[in-house]
């Protein structure tokens, strides 16, 4: 059953624990009349924070969340309970993804956080989280593949036209193969899936989400990118360009934080190796990620009446 909402205009947020950062997004939410008499939605963007907790760095290798980690994971969800208060958030939903699927004292702290800070936090499967990201954009058509590279892991998921057709998570990401806990045989595996998700389709458009593929898109030259699309063969360029640097030497030369100078290599490697097999000739980079989608959902159950 849908909640029913009075205000004509309120606030909502996302908050997504990452195994590369944690952030939280909030947006003002008005109900508006569309031409037809229906009644929609309207967002507006009201504030966004990250921060490169980098949980999955622990996780990955020793297994668990470091009490070092725990005690900046805590304070980073004290500032965003109070953020939750200073915006006069009417309601919410907090998830936590790969990194918390690994941990194995994840769930111990995630209770810590419910009963300590007041906000409840569900770890997602990477199904979850693939759907979620999809319906950001199901007004697209066509032979899509959705792919988001995150720390932990990677979402991909065929849509043809309109028509899931198939999607799986898998445990590669950025965070993983800077820590070499990425074996050659779990790389060839998805490799063999994605050729395996493509077979008998024509005409392949990935559509990325993430930090790290927005970022790419931004350091492409405008000369070379169209709107919302980075060509394959821009992105190996740029690729070539970054791997041939240092951290400090990529942080200097394209502006660059520490916390994505480090990722954005193996990241780029993710989305070029999935465009190979799946012969894809551009990303889409529609620049909405976990927050935005969760945010939608929170909507979507609102009841809409003018």
């Amino acid at each position: 059953m849908k909640k029913e909402v009075t205000d004509e205009r309120f606030n909502l947020a996302a908050i997504d624990i990452g195994s590369n950062a944690a952030r939280i997004l909030i947006k003002q939410v008005e109900r508006v009349k569309t031409s037809d008499g229906m009644c929609a939605w309207r967002m507006k963007k009201l504030q966004f924070l990250r921060i490169p907790l980098r949980l999955g760095i622990d996780v990955f290798s020793i297994g668990k969340i470091s009490d070092k980690k725990e005690v900046q994971l805590l304070r980073t969800m004290k500032v965003m309970r109070q953020l939750l208060i200073l915006y006069n958030v009417q309601d919410y939903r907090a998830c936590a993804t790969a990194a918390f699927r690994d941990a194995k004292n994840g769930k111990r702290i995630l209770r810590h956080i419910g009963k300590e800070i007041k906000i409840d936090v569900d770890i997602i499967t990477g199904d979850e989280e693939a759907r979620i990201l999809r319906d950001c954009n199901k007004a697209m058509m066509g032979n899509l593949l959705y792919m988001d590279v995150g720390g932990g892991s990677t979402e991909l998921s065929l849509v043809c036209e309109g028509q899931l057709i198939d999607s799986r998570s898998f445990n590669i990401g950025t965070l993983r193969l800077l820590s070499g806990n990425v074996s050659q045989t779990a790389w060839e595996e998805m490799r063999k899936a994605v050729g395996d998700f493509c077979h008998g389709f024509d005409n392949i458009q990935i559509v990325g989400s993430g930090g790290n593929i927005n970022k790419l898109y931004r350091l492409t030259p405008k000369r070379e990118r169209k709107i919302d699309r980075l060509a394959v063969g821009s992105l190996r360029k740029l690729h070539s360009s970054l791997s041939a640097l240092s951290v400090e030497k990529r942080m200097e030369q394209y502006d660059m934080r520490e916390d994505r100078a480090d990722v954005i290599v193996p990241a780029a490697e993710l989305f070029l190796m999935v465009a190979d097999v799946a012969k894809a000739e551009n990303i889409i980079v529609p620049t909405v990620g976990l927050a935005d989608g969760i945010i939608n959902e929170l909507a979507e159950n609102l009841e809409c009446r003018v």
